[in-house]
């Protein structure tokens, strides 16, 4: 049976799957996986499988929500532009619920059995961070953490909150063959984790120019998922 696309009037939602849930995160929004690595997200199993055209994600939107139409919205971005398409929950194994947990967070990559995506009531229930946060569980990581990325900014550590440093490490990425992007939704402000508001993250070839305030996905972020998923 050919599965019903999200649309922007569907606001019903299904009930509240049983999902495990921890209390650590890395590089900043990022819940780990203990059983694999999926950095590049090469990784068995890492990705969402596709059928046909179309890779198909289903999703669960908690009921506590009150935003359900902005999450959609985000959601039926990536219809608009790529391959992916979000379908609700029925009897599938692997699926993405969003809850109003604390803070915006994500796994990343397709984990086995549900998976979470914190959207914060107060502060994460907007398009771009519902895009941010899906494309980590779609496989992506932070643009400042690319492998190339000493090319293209500074990072300040000295500015950097004790305790934070890590969530500037490098990974080793895989880049697709797109090009460094400072207007990417999956970059990080200036001064993310700043301890003094002075700026964590610089760009090379211009010191005052504005980090991580995307709006909406890029031309280049959009490339990548059709990159990364052959659409």
């Amino acid at each position: 049976m050919t599965p019903v696309f999200l649309l922007l009037l569907l606001l019903s939602v299904l009930p509240v799957p049983s999902v495990s849930l921890t209390n650590f995160l890395i590089y900043g929004d990022i819940k780990p996986n203990s059983k694999r690595n999926a950095d590049p997200c090469t990784a068995t199993g890492c990705k969402w499988p596709k059928s046909g055209s179309y890779v198909y994600v289903p999703v669960v939107i908690s009921s506590d929500f009150k935003e359900s139409n902005t999450i959609i919205g985000g959601l039926v971005s990536f219809h608009q532009s790529t391959c992916i398409r979000f379908v609700w929950m029925t009897n599938h194994v692997d699926f993405l619920y969003f809850f109003p947990g604390t803070g915006c967070w994500s796994y990343l990559g397709r984990q086995e059995g549900g998976q979470v995506i914190s959207l914060q009531k107060n502060g994460c229930v907007y398009i771009n961070t519902v895009q941010h946060e899906v494309l980590h569980a779609l496989g992506f990581h932070h643009e400042h953490a690319r492998s190339d990325r000493d090319s293209y900014v500074n990072v300040n550590l000295q500015n950097v909150q004790p305790g934070y440093e890590s969530n500037f490490d490098k990974v080793q990425t895989n880049n697709l063959g797109t090009p460094y992007d400072f207007q990417s939704v999956m970059h990080y402000p200036n001064n993310a984790f700043s301890q003094n508001g002075q700026p964590t993250i610089t760009a090379k070839s211009d010191p005052n120019l504005v980090l991580g305030g995307a709006a909406q996905m890029s031309s280049n972020d959009i490339a990548r998922v059709n990159r990364l998923y052959q659409c």
